[in-house]
């Protein structure tokens, strides 16, 4: 009987995304021979777990959990191949599971995540065998877990697409949940100044003054026009400077809002699915067009 190693389990589980254990049973039921171990395991799950995880997963949901006294919560991004199975049943129900675990366990990072136990397993033997029944590559992308300094309030948009987990210190539950759609609709990247990169503010000033110069404008200004582009960027994605979707003025600001509540923001997670993740675009007429050629060859 020849010696399973992890290094061998671990190479099937590349090639097919079986489950571990799985992968372990075919490789001792095929004494070590690889080729014949995936043989074993399509048998078993048919071929929709081969390859799946080299396919893009850019779909899938935000799932949120907040505890009953909205003290402590997460928000976690899960991802598949296809929107139609964002609505699967297990796959909500492996979202939820995933959001409560973070929550409960505070997992450090995506791999303690997924060696937490989870059903009769553990939540990666979980995911990897619901890659195979369902037959489309799925991963757990990102989660933030927190500890509220006030309250934990949450939006999820567009079929759990957007989901935003705010923690507000004062006010009441109907601003916090204004609050997080007005995140999910404006999108900020910081809540202010401090919390924007130097990165993303020098690209926006270079753009500036490049652009000014291509309108000619005097060397000497350049610096002013780049300054005041910064700050106009700055009230673009700050939260605290946007102006509240929900303003009867259409001029007050987060900031000021909170102001007039009695009330400030702690901290807040804004996940968007697929976000940042390059998705593949199948153009039909070259692949019509290539398969022609191929023909005629």
């Amino acid at each position: 009987m020849a010696a399973i190693t992890a290094s061998m389990v671990a190479e099937l589980r590349a090639k097919t995304d079986a489950p571990m254990m799985e992968c372990k049973k075919a490789l001792t039921e095929a004494d070590g021979d690889l080729g014949k171990a995936e043989e074993i395991l399509r048998v078993k799950l048919g071929n929709k777990a081969t390859k799946a995880a080299a396919r893009i997963a850019a779909e899938g949901i935000v799932g949120i959990d907040i505890s009953a006294d909205g003290k402590l919560g997460s928000i976690i991004e899960i991802n598949c191949e296809t929107d139609f199975v964002a609505k699967n049943d297990d796959f909500l129900a492996l979202t939820k599971g995933c959001a409560e675990l973070v929550s409960s366990k505070n997992p450090a990072d995506v791999a303690a995540l997924s060696a937490l136990p989870m059903g009769e397993g553990t939540v990666e033997s979980t995911r990897a065998a619901l890659v195979g029944k369902i037959g489309e590559n799925m991963s757990i992308r990102r989660f933030v877990r927190v500890e509220a300094k006030g309250q934990l309030l949450s939006y999820i948009h567009g079929g759990a697409k957007i989901g935003v987990l705010l923690d507000l210190v004062g006010g009441d539950e109907q601003l916090g949940k204004d609050l997080a759609m007005h995140i999910a609709a404006s999108k900020p990247k910081a809540l202010d100044a401090s919390g924007v990169s130097a990165e993303l503010l020098d690209t926006e000033r270079r753009i500036a003054i490049e652009k000014a110069r291509a309108d000619n404008k005097p060397e000497a200004m350049l610096e002013k026009i780049a300054e005041g582009t910064v700050q106009k960027y700055l009230k673009e994605v700050t939260l605290l400077a946007q102006v509240f979707v929900k303003a009867e003025d259409g001029k007050q600001t987060i900031e000021q809002l909170l102001k007039q509540k009695g009330a400030s923001i702690a901290g807040f997670t804004l996940f968007v699915v697929g976000e940042g993740i390059e998705k593949k675009v199948n153009d039909f007429a070259a692949e019509v067009a290539a398969q022609a050629a191929a023909a005629q060859k």
